[in-house]
Formats: C-alpha cells, sequence, structure tokens
C-alpha cells in the first residue's frame, strides 16, 4: 500500500460515521421543526427547557452536525480541512452541552439517562479529530 493510499478499512470508517452524522442533522431538523403543540405535550419542566433555547445554543447544535458531516465528506475527498472542520464540530459540541448540563442541568430534568447520549457524541467527534489528524500524519489527505 502506498503512503497516498488509505488503510482499507478507513473507508468503511468514514461512510459509517457520515450516516452517524447525518442521523444528527435529521435529530438537529426535528429539533427545529418542533412545533409549540408539540412542546406542550412534554412534562412540564421539559417544556421551559425546550421553550427557552437560547439562539447560541441552538449555533452550537447546528455547527455540530453540519461540520461532523462536512468533516466525513472531507474525509470521503481526501481533504484536508476535513481535521479543522472536525476541531470546529467538536467546540460547538462542548458549547452545547455546557448548555445541557451546566445551564439547564439536564441530568436533573431528564435522569441519569441523559448522559449516555452526550458522552457517546462527545467520544465520536474526538475520534474523528483523531482519525482525521491521523490521516493527515499518513498522508491520505492533501
Amino acid at each position: 500500500m502506498s503512503k497516498n493510499t488509505p488503510a482499507t478499512w478507513f473507508k468503511a470508517a468514514v461512510w459509517a460515521a457520515l450516516v452517524w452524522n447525518l442521523l444528527g442533522v435529521i435529530a438537529f431538523a426535528m429539533h427545529m421543526m418542533m412545533t409549540p403543540e408539540m412542546i406542550g405535550r412534554l412534562p412540564l419542566d421539559q417544556q421551559a427547557a425546550y421553550s427557552n433555547v437560547p439562539i447560541w445554543s441552538t449555533i452550537a447544535f447546528a455547527i455540530a452536525v453540519l461540520g461532523s458531516t462536512l468533516g466525513c465528506l472531507f474525509l470521503l475527498t481526501k481533504n484536508a480541512l476535513a481535521t479543522p472542520t472536525f476541531a470546529l464540530s467538536l467546540g460547538a459540541i462542548l458549547l452545547q452541552q455546557y448548555y445541557n448540563f451546566v445551564v439547564i442541568n439536564s441530568i436533573e430534568l431528564l435522569g441519569a439517562s441523559a448522559v449516555f447520549m452526550p458522552v457517546f457524541v462527545i467520544i465520536i467527534a474526538i475520534a474523528l479529530l483523531y482519525l482525521s489528524i491521523k490521516a493527515k500524519q499518513q498522508g491520505w489527505l492533501q
């Protein structure tokens, strides 16, 4: 295998990550399409959390999912812009989780089960950033 040919697992991993991130885009779209009627069906404490989401948290959510999706597309096209794009996405994820865990205390609001998915999202974001750095070091990205 030449230095510029990615390992055989690389493309499959990136395609899986792209699917994961497209699910994130769908989750963001669903979040944005929540109507007042839909919010009204939630428990009262959750209604307050959904009704008062600050714009900076919503923007962070958008940057997180769209940035990571774009990062995957950069990896598929062997573009070194993947690394800064994943770094930006990770920063946005951390900002969004600050809102979820510090500002609204989602653990108190939703219970301990509210921890799993955000932690998993952070782990995947770190893994994708690491993958892009290693891919650049291996000469797989230009």
